[in-house]
């Protein structure tokens, strides 16, 4: 009979510490082998994919051949770099012996993965560091300066130049990040096996959060659905409300709960404190049965469907608007079918970061070249739809230092515990694109930019032009925003026929949108003069700064054109009955990879 083997003790930890260890080391190897399994078993499944699918390799091809057609300009930069790297050798001995120095390469402001002192106080971290960020300027400075390449490739080689700079960061590796080095003596290396556990746990698709028990809990219900979408009236909190619903066109490629988060900080409850009777649409997560949906459809099952059932559940014919980032795309193109109609159920409309002119998408438009374009196509014409979570790695690739290396850091090689942030939940929670709809927007959108031009589209035989929306519209962009550039989104200011009024809001693409008053955070900016100027640059020079959130001056703006006060109105009491609470069924259905 044998018997269990005792484990081997491990060099500097006592015996409890390492039956602890060697527990978890083996807990990590069991969960290992089945994911590699799985992974091994869904790669199989699905075929082997193209080794490039983003032609990155012809490109940086392309790139080399033209910075190598001028060597000497090759070998002065490399002789700049070498004479650099002296000084810093010189500044970093000199320190050593005591001497004062000024450092040769600093971080930028706010750069967050230097912020522990160590990084200055400690001089061979403080090397690392300088070393780094020479390194990183001189490469990023030197792909810039190749003469010969035309806009859109050197754009899309600076992008994926800072991709890789991002990532080789000191700060991302164990060795040389004294966070990590100084956690990893302290706990005698537990870290490393708690960070790893982490890892595994994310590959397991663990959550801190569930839709509709901790976010998007909002009170309302479900007054009518079709294939496409379900909408939500929520309940209202004040006795009377605005004679005018409100209706809230959200993104496809995220879920609504952006703007529910959490009742400290939900748009949607805060919306419904004001007395504006809230609608939101919440779109399906589309599987194989709904791959053919085209953008017409997202139109008309979308927001056309939905006016129709406001005015059944209400009785009230007009109604006001708010279109988020690419729902504020499709409401744009909304409102221009609906004038060349005559339909005027839309009586203002707010857009939050959305752009309508393409010419200047930003980062962005760095994934928008013929090659990309074929190779999502490819992609999506295996199952009918694109991967949320391939749209979600393109966005955080935008940001990656914030996004992605902050909690590789945090989660993975200090092995913290990682904090239950509702954000990243949600970013996570991706929706699949249809494939019809999602080539038409990024062809039609951002590779022809066809929405600006009048008569560029043409949805149902009618022309869209969006010159013939003559509606009042609040115009909200993020002063950070990389994925709907401010720049992009003014454009809209010189296009609409109606009176617009531009709001430049602190922060950038979530938390320039999501920032109640409560909260005294970021600024946003107005400028009251009677016409908007061609450009934003113009715009700033008369804009006045106004600390904290816009809410205020928005709920300002559309209360004044929504009507009297009525009673209050509750789900499912009107035309309509209620199908089911908030928040519905449709944003339940999670993407499974």
């Amino acid at each position: 009979m044998s018997e269990t083997p005792t484990p081997t003790a491990i060099p500097g930890l006592s015996p409890a510490e390492s039956e602890r260890m060697q527990t978890a080391l083996k807990d990590i190897a069991e969960r290992s082998q089945k994911l590699l399994q799985e992974f091994a078993e869904r790669y199989k499944a699905d075929g082997q994919q193209p080794a490039d699918p983003l032609h990155l390799t012809q490109t940086f091809m392309d790139f080399t051949a033209k910075m190598m057609a001028d060597p000497n300009r090759l070998l002065q930069a490399q002789m700049e770099l070498w004479q650099q790297y002296m000084k810093l050798w010189q500044v970093t001995a000199q320190r050593m012996m005591g001497q004062p120095v000024e450092p040769v390469a600093e971080p930028a402001k706010g750069d967050k993965r230097f912020a522990d002192p160590a990084w200055k106080d400690e001089v061979v971290f403080d090397y690392l560091k300088q070393s780094y960020l020479l390194t990183a300027r001189w490469l990023q400075h030197t792909v810039n300066e190749v003469e010969g390449v035309d806009d859109k490739t050197a754009k899309k080689v600076d992008f994926y130049t800072r991709q890789f700079i991002d990532a080789l960061s000191p700060s991302n590796f164990a060795l040389t990040n004294p966070q990590v080095v100084k956690a990893t003596l302290e706990s005698k290396g537990e870290n490393l096996v708690k960070g790893l556990q982490n890892l595994l746990t994310d590959l397991e698709r663990g959550k801190a959060f569930k839709v509709g028990e901790n976010v998007a809990t909002s009170p309302g219900n479900v007054v009518y659905q079709n294939e496409l979408i379900q909408l939500l009236q929520y309940a209202p909190t004040t006795a009377e409300v605005y004679t005018m619903p409100l209706l809230i066109v959200p993104p496809w490629i995220n879920k609504f709960y952006i703007l529910d988060l959490k009742p400290e900080n939900s748009f949607i409850k805060w919306a419904t404190e004001q007395g504006y009777t809230v609608f939101v649409v919440s779109w399906v997560n589309p599987d194989k049965h709904l791959t053919k949906l085209a953008f017409d459809d997202y139109m008309k099952l979308g927001p056309l469907a939905a006016l129709d059932a406001i005015e059944k559940a209400t009785g009230q014919r007009q109604v006001s608007a708010i279109g988020y980032c690419i729902g504020g795309t499709l409401m744009a193109a909304t409102l221009a079918y609906m004038a060349a109609r005559g339909d005027d159920r839309i009586a203002a409309c707010t857009f939050f970061t959305a752009q309508v002119d393409f010419t200047e998408p930003g980062e962005l438009g760095v994934f928008i070249d013929e090659d990309q374009l074929a190779s999502v196509e490819e992609a999506m014409s295996k199952k009918g739809y694109l991967e949320g979570a391939e749209m979600a790695t393109t966005f955080n690739m935008l940001r990656a230092n914030d996004l992605i290396w902050s909690f590789v850091v945090n989660n993975y090689l200090m092995g913290k515990d990682p904090f239950p942030f509702d954000l990243l939940f949600w970013n996570a929670d991706a929706t699949r694109m249809p494939a019809a709809m999602h080539s038409y927007y990024l062809r039609n959108m951002y590779q022809k930019n066809l929405l600006a031009q009048p008569g560029g589209l043409t949805i149902d035989n009618v022309p869209i032009d969006l010159r013939k929306i003559t509606i009042p519209v609040y115009l909200q962009a993020g002063k950070e925003d990389h994925i709907a550039p401010a720049k992009s989104v003014y454009k809209a200011t010189q296009i609409f026929a109606g009176p617009v009024r531009f709001m430049l809001a602190g922060s950038g693409h979530i938390a320039g949108v999501v920032n109640p008053p409560r909260n005294k955070k970021y600024q946003h900016w107005l400028n009251e003069t009677a016409k908007n100027p061609p450009t934003l640059d113009e715009w700033k020079t008369g804009a006045q700064e106004f600390p904290g959130s816009w809410w205020n001056d928005w709920d300002k703006w559309l209360s004044a054109k929504s009507g009297p006060k009525v009673a209050a109105r509750v789900p499912g009491a009107g035309g309509l009955p209620a199908i089911e609470d908030a928040p519905g069924s449709y944003v339940k259905v999670r993407t499974v990879d």
